[in-house]
């Protein structure tokens, strides 16, 4: 799943696709190096300037609309906590509403499931939208993501989503301190036992920058070793910023995995 925010603030690219011909540009190349998915944001995720539902508005729904011309057969995603939102993405063409907001709007499912389109069901650790954490506490944390994530995910079946449509996300760093979401990913593979398909969301976020002690720009290794940890442990979707580095990572876990075949194996046999 490809990253392209159509937001001046961006924490990692800081408004590089805020343009539409940037952004157009910055599907086009995430589709021609192996993304399966984009997900596409109007809002930046932390706190920051105000942006009105009419603003999110004009960001995402025209742009969906074009990429769904532009690309018939891409899965289109809607980073969106507002059900307005929404609404106008699934009629624009978007496939799945990525709620990192963990329903804090509560009739987003009710959108999802009318449109027939998918929903991402995350943890936040009951946090209001565009907050950050602190010293936020769980007596397991594990068990507080699977507990929220999937009453989450059996709300959206009952409501009429589709079900294979709904995931589940641990949310990393939203709600959760560094060791919190360093917890989350050695133990991915209890999240995978749900049954549910787990989407990671780990590029570039400050849980690694912390362990490495490095800023956004130079956590791209961390971030492939997060990634590789959690395709191994059973993640299912991947967002990330760097497509060609993380398709890579994640076809040779594939292939280690034993799901998938290596692309040549002629070494010592010729």
């Amino acid at each position: 799943m490809a990253i392209v925010n159509r937001t001046p603030d961006s924490f990692f690219d800081r408004g590089a696709t805020y343009a539409t011909d940037a952004a157009f540009a910055a599907i086009d190349k995430a589709v021609a190096e192996g993304a399966d998915l984009v997900d596409i944001g109007g809002v930046k995720a932390g706190y920051g300037e105000p942006v009105s539902e009419t603003e999110e508005l004009r960001r995402t729904v025209d742009f969906v609309a074009a990429i769904r011309a532009r690309h018939p057969e891409l899965v289109i995603s809607v980073d969106t906590y507002r059900s307005g939102v929404a609404r106008q993405v699934a009629d624009a063409g978007a496939d799945l509403i990525n709620d990192t907001w963990a329903g804090a709007d509560p009739d987003l499912v009710n959108a999802a499931a009318e449109a027939g389109i998918g929903l991402v069901c995350s943890h936040v650790g009951g946090l209001s939208p565009r907050t950050d954490p602190h010293r936020m506490a769980y007596d397991d944390v594990v068990a507080d993501v699977i507990r929220t994530t999937t009453a989450l995910a059996d709300r959206a079946l009952a409501a009429g989503v589709r079900p294979d449509g709904i995931l589940i996300d641990p949310t990393h760093d939203f709600g959760k301190n560094t060791l919190q979401s360093l917890e989350l990913t050695r133990r991915l593979d209890e999240l995978a036992a749900t049954g549910w398909p787990v989407l990671v969301a780990v590029s570039n976020k400050d849980f690694i920058g912390e362990t490495l002690e490095l800023p956004p720009g130079q956590r791209g290794n961390g971030t492939l070793a997060a990634l590789s940890v959690s395709a191994w442990l059973g993640a299912r979707v991947f967002r990330v910023h760097d497509v060609p580095a993380a398709r890579q990572a994640l076809d040779f876990i594939a292939v280690l995995r034993g799901t998938a075949q290596p692309a040549g194996t002629r070494r010592s046999l010729a």
